[in-house]
């Protein structure tokens, strides 16, 4: 399968393709229109979860630290990272 043949290429080339992907993510939301932006999101949001699996981390574990950060202002966020 397409992921195992990832994996088998470690993490660099699982990095590689989070890069490829949010590049492309980027470019489309600059052409505005939905359904490259949909498409493309799609993709970095694949390979992030791929690149989350070789870390041996969960979705969950991102989504965990979204809600850790629920109402937190940016800077309140950082400075609670830079104190841990």
């Amino acid at each position: 399968s397409y992921v195992a043949k990832l994996y088998a290429k470690g993490t660099d080339a699982i990095l590689k393709k989070v890069g490829e992907e949010a590049t492309e993510t980027i470019i489309a939301a600059k052409g505005g229109d939905p359904q490259q932006i949909i498409y493309e999101t799609a993709d970095l949001w694949f390979h992030c979860m791929v690149m989350l699996a070789q870390a041996g981390l969960h979705p969950r574990d991102v989504l965990n630290e979204l809600a850790r950060r629920e109402g937190l202002s940016g800077l309140e966020e950082k400075a609670a990272r830079n104190e841990a």
